[in-house]
């Protein structure tokens, strides 16, 4: 056989080792981060004719507000981060 026989048991991660210990500032750096990606995407693609960065940047936005709505005002709508 090519790889090792393994178990369930062997294969269950951690909790200090799964991502549910990120705190809301970092989610909101991440927010914050992507927005601004989101609007350098936009320039970009509106300044250079390339529809598909264009588009990227919107839903980079759309998703980077999202995220900042469901910290700050608890919005829900496709689950908890």
């Amino acid at each position: 056989m090519r790889y090792k026989d393994t178990t369930n048991e062997e294969l269950i991660i951690p909790p200090e080792q799964l991502a549910n210990h990120a705190s809301d500032d970092m989610l909101m750096l991440t927010g914050i981060i992507g927005f601004v990606i989101g609007v350098i995407f936009i320039i970009g693609g509106r300044l250079g004719k390339q529809m598909w960065i264009w588009v990227w940047g919107v839903g980079l936005l759309f998703a980077s507000a999202y995220l900042w709505a469901s910290l700050y005002f608890d919005v829900t709508l496709f689950g908890a981060f």
